[in-house]
């Protein structure tokens, strides 16, 4: 029996050193003794509620990361779903993940879900970004409460297949689907990331995503494992860019990952602290890339891909020169462990490109099956007795051997007989200038499909839709030029992860 390597870390930095920062929010700092006196309370509090998996409906805080650590060391798996969805559909979820209890680390959440949170559990009110560098004022955390101090969390023995979290897929193209996390995935994911980056004491890195999306795996997780610092962006203001700028300058970040729309919010300003920058999540236009050089002038620069089902899998390091060059970045190499395989895609008018088959270190064992949308046909078993998730990504290889991702298998769609890739013509709209979003959406059906293009323009632009449409006629098929293009001014939905929502920008 072991116990998480992630909890050994994080309690190994809080006896240590309990005064080092745990965590940064723009009330102030959260000493590694203040988090930890703040989880020994909550997990205090778990001890009086029935076993078994509990979800987490909390906004990113202080003690919502309490929380969750608290559930960690209590071995109760714990969900955690995009607080943004309706009752319904939270509702679904917990059923379906087997939570009996619905725990909220603030009186507001429980406010907005009376019907559905069982139990506020707050930590006592210990610590809380007083930035004082004590817990509670009590006692010495690192002694575990010794002279009446708050208690340290205590782990629970646990296998390496034990569940750690269950995860949710974004739910852009369907019913979210629960994603379980062993204990060991875990484990090796965070263990990966805090060597490959150096999340270690001293280092700040920068936590843009939701509590629920799979980047806080490294953001949040991994560094607290390595004794680093998180600088948590407020959730309330994470849209004001002057917000984001101000606090990335006041804490010193020297590591930052994000999905392209954090580095839009980034345009402003120059960051000469950060050491590593890590785009994820999406395809990275070559606008957001070509700010890169001046915003973080002494950074190395990684494009990462993976999937929430696998987790990181593949990363590739580009230097200035290709960030502000207008071609697509390559996926680049497998993470160490990480295996993967070119398969024809479904669709067999396809063949410039191949599905991309990945098993990784780190990759959950299947969906949680019950109720709808959960299908496990993704993840298929290999001649080599393995487990491997198949990504419905569609990647194409240069003469060179090169990874380059060309779309999803599943978006495929035909018009006037000519199959078509929506996020190629989403890719040729954003290599525009003047283009900050863009995103192409089916109207029709059967052989009557017309594709509309929702393109985002620069504030200071003077795009037309006919520009448009001259610049993919020279890029396009010309049954993938859109048949109409709507320039908006605003930014487009997005999903708890940080996507482009296609279904409310279909509708």
């Amino acid at each position: 029996m072991t116990t998480t390597e992630l909890l050994n870390g994080f309690l190994a930095r809080t006896k240590s050193d309990p005064d080092a920062p745990a965590l940064r929010t723009r009330k102030g700092v959260v000493s590694y003794g203040e988090l930890a006196a703040l989880a020994g309370h909550a997990q205090a509090e778990l001890t009086t509620l029935p076993p078994g998996p509990v979800a987490v409906l909390a906004k990113k805080s202080p003690e919502a990361i309490a929380l969750v650590l608290a559930c960690l060391a209590a071995g109760r798996p714990v969900l955690l779903p995009p607080i943004d969805l309706g009752e319904v559909a939270l509702r679904e979820l917990c059923e379906r993940a087997g939570c009996a209890q619905v725990l909220a680390a603030d009186a507001g959440q429980a406010e907005e879900h009376p019907d559905l949170v069982t139990r506020v559990i707050a930590g006592n009110g210990v610590g809380g970004g007083t930035g004082n560098g004590a817990a509670g004022g009590a006692g010495t955390p690192a002694e575990g409460g010794a002279g009446g101090g708050p208690p340290l969390p205590q782990p629970a023995p646990v296998t390496a297949a034990h569940t750690a979290f269950i995860l949710t897929t974004s739910g852009s193209t369907g019913t979210p689907k629960l994603v379980p996390l062993s204990t060991g995935a875990v484990s090796a994911f965070t263990r990966w990331a805090g060597d490959a980056f150096g999340l270690g004491p001293g280092e700040v890195v920068l936590n843009y995503a939701p509590l629920n999306f799979d980047l806080c795996l490294l953001d949040i997780w991994a560094t607290l494992r390595h004794g680093g610092c998180v600088a948590l962006v407020d959730p309330a203001v994470a849209a004001n860019p002057r917000h984001v700028g101000d606090f990335f300058a006041a804490c010193d970040v020297t590591v930052v990952q994000g999905v392209p729309m954090l580095y839009q919010l980034l345009a402003e300003g120059a960051f000469p602290a950060v050491r590593h920058v890590i785009v994820t999540g999406d395809h990275a236009p070559a606008s957001v890339r070509a700010t890169l050089p001046d915003r973080f002038p002494n950074a190395r620069y990684y494009n990462v891909y993976g999937c929430t089902e696998t987790n990181d899998s593949f990363w590739y390091e580009f230097d200035a020169a290709e960030a502000t060059a207008p071609d697509p970045l390559p996926i680049g190499e497998p993470l160490p462990g990480v295996v993967a395989s070119l398969e024809p895609p479904s669709d067999p008018e396809r063949m410039d490109a191949a599905e991309l088959l990945v098993r990784t270190p780190f990759q959950t064992t299947g969906y949680l099956t019950a109720g709808p949308g959960t299908s496990n046909g993704r993840f298929v078993a290999g001649a080599d007795g393995h487990t491997w998730f198949r990504t419905g990504d569609l990647v194409r290889r240069d003469p060179g051997g090169r990874l380059f991702l060309v779309g999803r298998d599943d978006f495929q769609l035909k018009v006037r007989g000519v199959r078509v890739n929506p996020e190629q013509i989403e890719r040729v709209l954003l290599e525009h200038d003047d283009v900050v979003e863009a995103v192409v959406v089916p109207d029709g059906e059967g052989g009557d499909v017309r594709l509309t293009a929702f393109v985002r323009r620069t504030r200071t632009s003077g795009l037309s839709g006919l520009r448009l449409r001259a610049h993919c006629a020279t890029r396009l098929p010309r049954a993938a030029i859109p048949s109409a293009i709507r320039l908006v001014e605003h930014p487009f939905p997005r999903t708890s992860t940080g996507k482009v929502d296609r279904k409310r920008i279909a509708a």
